[in-house]
């Protein structure tokens, strides 16, 4: 199903066995039981897999939630948009996922589907040790993380549902 035309695609990124990489599905199961999630679709991605590309195709937005590094304390939360985005997922030099959401990004680009609204919502991990449970630094930052994706489904929305305007037509002045 094409829903290119209005989604904006939540997806919870990370492994909810290596501590602190569960920060993507934690904001979405955050997300979904407090129902403020607006219009946008809540998916928890886990470690990624080639299923998500379909979905990730049709949105016509997406924001991406995991932890990352981005030299910060633990805890910190960062939003990247667009082409920022597209460089802190570029300079990863290593991924817990199955196929890095880079990849999927480039094969959506070479599909010419890949969303024009795309952010990373990120924490700064403190432990990926094989445990449960995020750090408290990183559970701290859940409420964080699930208010900058509501302020972008917020920003976003609108502008996905408002039909654009009809072309300007040229006048002939005499």
């Amino acid at each position: 199903m094409d829903r290119r035309d209005s989604s904006v695609l939540v997806l919870g990124l990370g492994n909810r066995l290596l501590g602190d990489d569960a920060a993507g599905p934690l904001v979405v199961d955050a997300l979904a039981a407090s129902g403020r999630a607006g219009s946008a679709l809540l998916r928890d991605g886990g470690t990624i897999g080639l299923s998500l590309l379909p979905e990730i195709e049709d949105a016509a937005a997406l924001i991406a939630v995991d932890a990352a590094e981005f030299d910060a304390p633990p805890g910190a939360v960062r939003v990247f948009e667009g082409a920022a985005m597209d460089r802190q997922l570029g300079g990863r030099k290593r991924s817990a996922h199955e196929v890095a959401l880079f990849d999927l990004m480039a094969a959506a680009e070479l599909c010419g589907r890949l969303p024009a609204r795309r952010a990373l919502v990120a924490v700064q991990p403190a432990s990926t040790a094989l445990t449960l449970q995020p750090t408290p630094e990183v559970a701290a930052a859940i409420p964080a993380l699930c208010e900058a994706v509501q302020e972008l489904v917020t920003r976003w929305t609108p502008a996905l549902i408002t039909p654009s305007p009809a072309p300007l037509q040229e006048t002939a002045h005499e």
